[in-house]
């Protein structure tokens, strides 16, 4: 396999997966201080949308990667 098919594949799995889950969520540390033995930390949670035109753009490219290879 080449690297075209390959990274169609890939495309193809990405966007699947940003369609069954359209959106994440994760946490940022955002100050530390520490005040002699103590310490403070601020941490946030962050979510991040994956619009389903993206995901749907990534499959589509994905697809036509594998399509022309095969051509």
């Amino acid at each position: 396999m080449t690297f075209k098919p390959l990274a169609g594949l890939a495309l193809i799995i990405l966007g699947a997966a940003a369609l069954a889950w359209p959106e994440f969520s994760y946490t940022k540390a955002n100050h530390e201080a520490q005040f002699g033995p103590m310490e403070f930390t601020v941490k946030e949670k962050e979510t991040l949308r994956i619009p389903v035109w993206a995901s749907l753009a990534a499959m589509a490219v994905g697809i036509g990667l594998i399509w022309r290879e095969k051509r």
